[in-house]
C-alpha cells in the first residue's frame, strides 16, 4: 500500500516526536526508525541491524516503543499491564477501599504513561455483602469498575490516543449477572468473563452452577483472601453460596451481551494457566485490554510485530522464509533489550518483568499474504500456510532466546525441569528443547498475537491475523474519517478475495486455533458477524473456540455498537484512499 494521507496522519499524530509546544521535530518515518534503533541498540553494528529490520516496516515495534524510544520522555515502552487489587498497606486486606483506591491510582499512572491495564475485580465482595467495619453493605465490584472507567476516560496519552482497559470477573463471582448486563457498557474498558474448565463442562452438560464468595466474617479473610477462590477452598476456609442456577442461564446472558454490544468476550483462564510456560512461577489473573496477553498481578509485556507482507517476493511470487527467520531473530534481540532500556512504572512491576523477561512477538498482514498466495482465508490451504509461517517464527524466536541466554544468562525464574514440562514447550522441536536444557532461555514467554490496529494502518497492511475487513470501508477515528479501497481487491479477482463478513464462524476459529498452536501466550481475535446473525452463531463461535484450544475470543455483530470501521459499497470521496 502506498504512503497515503491516512498513514502519514497516523504517523504525525501518534508517533512523530514533538517539542513541548506541540511542534513537529520529526517529519519522516526514516527519522523515526533511526531514533528507535539508536535508543535500543548499544553499538553501531547493532543500531545498523535494528534499523535494517525497522526499515520498510519489516518489524514494527509496538506504538509505545515507536512513540517513546529515544525521546527522553517519562513514558513506558510497554503496552500490556495487569494489576491486582491490593493496597500499599497489606494489613487492610485486598477487599478494602484503600486497596481499591491504590489500585485505581496505579491504573491512572500507567494509562497516563501510555500503557493499557487489565484488572480482575473478582477480589471484591459482591453487591449487598455485609461490611462490618462500617456496619453497612458493599456496593459491589461493578460500581467500583464504573468509577475507575470514568476516571480513565479523562486520560489522554498524547496525540489522539486514549486510555485502554480490560475489566474481568470470573465465572464464580456473585456479581457476574450484573457485570454481563448488556445495558452497562463502559466508556474505556473492554470486559471479559474469566471462564473455567468446570464452568464450560457445566454448560456442556447442562448442570447447575454456584455463584460463591469467601465468608467475609472469617477471621482470616483480610490476611488470606487474594482473589483466588480455589486457593481459598484448598485452604479449607468457608465460602458462602449466593445463588445456584443453571450454567446455561449464565451462558445465555453472556451470548446476549455479546450479541447486543459486542461484550463480554470470553477468556479461558484455566487454559491460559495450564498451558502457560510459567505455570510453576505465577498465576495469570487477567488479560491485557485487547486480550492477547494473560498476565499475573503486576505483570507486563512489551510487544512487536513481524510484517508478513515484507517477505513476499513479487517477482518470484513466493514467500521468503529465510528472510523471515533472520528478521525474527533480530526482533527477539530487540524486544529483549527493551526490557532493560525502558523505565519501570514501579519497582514491583519492573522486578516481576525482569524475573520472567516476557516479550510478545506477533504478526500483521496475514490476510494480505493469503491473498498474495491466492489462498482463501480459513481454507485447508490457508492452514497449511499458517503451519509453515508460524512454525518458522516460533522456532526462530525460541532458538534466539536460547542463544541470548548463552551470552547473558536465563531469566531468573527459569527452572529447567519445570519449564521443559510446560504444555507449549513440549511441542517444540527436540533440538530446541535440548538447547533449553543445556543453556537455559532468556525469555520465559516470547510469542503473542496483538490486534496491531494503528500500527498496521501505519505499515499499510491488514491487522494482526484478521481477514480484510472490507474491500471498501470507512474508518472513523480521532484523526478523522478515512475512505479506503484495499489495493489487492482493486487489482485482482477470484474466490480467495474474501472479507471478514464473507467468512463463516468456523473458518475464523480454524485460523485462530491453528495459529494458537505456535503461540505461547494468547491471540487477539474478533469474529465479525452480519447484523442479522443469531445467538446460535455466537454460541457456536464461543463453544468452538473452547473445543479447538483457543484461549479467548470476541465477537462483533455489525451495528451492535458505534462502529470504528464501516463497510461501504463505494467510497464517496477518495482523498485518503489507498489507490
Amino acid at each position: 500500500m502506498e504512503w497515503n494521507s491516512q498513514r502519514e496522519g497516523v504517523f504525525l499524530d501518534r508517533y512523530a516526536v514533538k517539542n513541548p509546544r506541540g511542534e513537529l521535530m520529526e517529519h519522516t518515518k526514516e527519522e523515526m526508525w533511526n531514533r528507535v534503533a539508536r535508543a535500543i541498540g548499544d553499538t553501531p553494528h547493532e543500531i545498523e541491524r535494528f534499523y535494517s529490520i525497522l526499515k520498510d516496516w519489516r518489524f514494527v515495534p509496538s506504538g509505545r516503543i515507536l512513540s517513546g524510544a529515544g525521546t527522553g520522555r517519562q513514558v513506558t515502552y510497554y503496552n500490556c499491564f495487569v494489576l491486582g487489587l491490593k493496597g500499599r498497606d497489606s494489613s487492610k486486606g485486598r477487599d478494602s477501599r484503600q486497596s481499591i483506591m491504590d489500585t485505581i491510582t496505579d491504573m491512572i499512572d500507567i494509562t497516563s504513561k501510555g500503557g493499557g491495564v487489565g484488572i480482575n475485580w473478582s477480589t471484591l465482595r459482591p453487591a449487598g455483602a455485609y461490611i462490618s467495619g462500617i456496619n453497612g453493605k458493599s456496593s459491589g465490584s461493578h460500581n467500583w469498575m464504573r468509577g475507575a472507567d470514568g476516571l480513565a476516560d479523562q486520560i489522554r496519552q498524547g496525540g489522539s490516543r486514549t486510555a485502554a482497559l480490560m475489566f474481568m470477573l470470573e465465572d464464580w463471582h456473585p456479581d457476574i449477572l450484573e457485570f454481563i448486563n448488556p445495558g452497562r457498557r463502559f466508556e474505556r474498558a473492554n470486559f471479559s468473563i474469566g471462564i473455567s474448565d468446570a464452568f464450560m463442562q457445566a454448560v456442556i452438560n447442562d448442570t447447575h452452577w454456584s455463584l460463591i464468595f469467601p465468608d467475609t466474617s472469617h477471621p482470616s479473610y483480610d490476611e488470606r483472601w487474594r482473589g483466588d477462590i480455589r486457593e481459598w477452598v484448598d485452604l479449607g476456609l468457608p465460602i458462602k453460596e449466593y445463588l445456584r442456577i443453571p450454567a446455561r442461564e449464565i451462558w445465555m446472558k453472556i451470548l446476549r451481551g455479546a450479541y447486543d454490544t459486542g461484550s463480554p468476550g470470553v477468556a479461558f483462564l484455566d487454559r491460559c494457566n495450564k498451558q502457560s510456560n510459567t505455570w510453576y512461577a505465577e498465576r495469570l489473573v487477567c488479560m491485557n485490554p485487547c486480550g492477547e496477553q494473560p498476565l499475573p498481578e503486576s505483570g507486563s509485556c512489551n510487544l512487536g510485530s513481524i510484517n508478513l507482507t515484507s517477505f513476499w517476493n513479487p517477482k518470484l511470487s513466493r514467500f521468503d522464509y529465510t528472510s523471515l527467520e533472520s528478521t525474527v531473530k533480530e526482533a527477539v534481540i530487540f524486544l529483549d533489550k527493551v526490557i532493560d532500556q525502558g523505565i519501570d512504572i514501579n519497582p514491583e512491576i519492573g522486578d516481576i518483568q525482569r524475573n520472567i523477561r516476557r516479550i510478545g512477538l506477533g504478526t500483521m498482514g496475514l490476510a494480505d499474504v493469503m491473498i498474495l498466495h491466492g489462498i482463501r482465508y480459513g481454507s485447508d490451504e490457508s492452514l497449511e500456510l499458517i503451519d509453515k509461517i508460524y512454525s518458522c517464527i516460533r522456532d526462530a524466536a525460541y532458538s534466539t532466546s536460547v542463544e541470548i541466554s548463552k551470552e547473558k544468562g536465563s531469566a531468573p525464574a527459569f527452572d529447567a525441569d519445570k519449564f521443559l514440562e510446560g504444555h507449549f514447550i513440549k511441542t517444540l522441536p527436540e533440538g530446541i528443547r535440548e538447547g533449553i536444557r543445556k543453556h537455559g532461555i532468556r525469555n520465559l514467554q516470547l510469542l503473542t498475537q496483538a490486534p496491531t490496529g494503528t500500527i498496521s494502518i501505519l505499515s499499510g497492511v491488514s491487522s494482526g491475523i484478521e481477514p480484510i475487513f472490507s474491500a471498501h470501508y470507512k474508518r472513523a477515528d480521532a484523526t478523522g474519517e478515512h475512505y479506503m479501497i484495499h489495493p489487492l481487491f482493486a487489482k485482482g479477482e477470484g474466490d480467495h478475495l474474501v472479507t471478514a463478513y464473507d467468512i463463516p464462524v468456523e473458518d475464523h476459529i480454524k485460523v485462530q486455533s491453528r495459529i494458537q498452536r505456535y503461540v505461547d501466550s494468547s491471540i487477539s481475535k474478533t469474529i465479525n458477524l452480519h447484523n442479522g446473525s443469531t445467538l446460535k452463531e455466537i454460541d457456536r463461535a464461543f463453544r468452538m473456540a473452547y473445543e479447538m484450544g483457543c484461549k479467548g475470543v470476541t465477537v462483533y455483530r455489525n451495528g451492535s455498537m458505534d462502529d470504528v470501521l464501516i463497510e461501504v459499497k463505494e467510497p464517496t470521496r477518495c482523498s485518503t484512499c489507498s489507490i
